[in-house]
C-alpha cells in the first residue's frame, strides 16, 4: 500500500492486517517504519517519484494487489490551494509510478484514490488523468467524499459528499476483489 501512513492508508492497514492479510506499507521516510511495523505490516521506505526502486519494491513483495493511497496535502486546509501543484504532481507522476511499478511485477489488481467531487484547475485535470490511466489498467478508482473524524480536515461531517475515514477504510477493503471500474464510497 502506497500511503501506508496516510489518515485513510492507516486504518485501512489494521483492517487488512486484522482479515489476515500479509501487507508491505509504503513511506517516504524512516520515522514512520515503526508505526507500520506497529500495525502488523512490513515498512517500505521509498518515495513514489524513484520509479526504479518503487518498481524494484512491488516486484520484491510480489503482491496480489497494489492500493494507491497517495496524496500530498498540507496539514492545514487553508494551504491547500498553494501548494494544489503538488498533489496534482502526485496524482500524474506518483499515479504512473505505482502503475508502472505493479505492470512490472505483473500485478493484476490496482485500486487508487479519487474523490467524489469536481477538484478545480490543475488538480482536477490530474485527477481525471490519473483515473482514466488506472481504468485503463484494469484497476478501481475509488472516489471518495470527504473524509471526517480524528486526523482528518474535519472532526464533524462536512457537508456532502462525505465519508467517515474509518469507514472509508473498511469499505475499501471490500473493493480488492472488485471489478474494473469506478466506485464512490460517501455517505447515504
Amino acid at each position: 500500500m502506497a500511503g501506508a501512513t496516510g489518515v485513510v492508508g492507516l486504518p485501512m492497514v489494521r483492517f487488512l492486517v486484522d482479515a489476515g492479510h500479509t501487507v508491505a506499507g509504503m513511506t517516504r521516510t524512516s520515522s514512520k517504519a515503526e508505526l507500520i511495523s506497529d500495525l502488523g505490516a512490513q515498512p517500505v521506505i521509498c518515495d513514489v517519484y524513484d520509479a526504479e526502486r518503487l518498481r524494484a519494491a512491488v516486484v520484491e513483495f510480489a503482491p496480489d494487489v497494489v492500493v494507491n493511497q497517495l496524496t500530498d496535502l498540507p496539514d492545514d486546509v487553508n494551504e491547500i490551494p498553494k501548494r494544489s501543484d503538488r498533489n496534482a504532481r502526485m496524482r500524474r507522476e506518483g499515479n504512473r509510478n505505482v502503475l508502472a511499478a505493479a505492470d512490472g511485477a505483473n500485478v493484476q489488481r490496482v485500486v487508487v484514490q479519487s474523490v467524489a467531487w469536481d477538484l478545480p484547475g490543475d488538480v482536477g485535470l490530474a485527477t481525471k488523468e490519473m483515473e482514466q490511466e488506472t481504468l485503463a489498467a484494469g484497476g478501481v478508482v475509488v472516489r471518495y467524499g470527504q473524509f471526517y473524524g480524528s486526523g482528518t480536515y474535519h472532526e464533524s461531517p462536512p457537508e456532502p459528499p462525505r465519508i467517515e475515514v474509518s469507514e472509508a477504510a473498511r469499505r475499501t477493503v471490500e473493493l480488492l476483489d472488485a471489478p474494473s471500474g469506478i466506485v464512490e464510497i460517501v455517505e447515504d
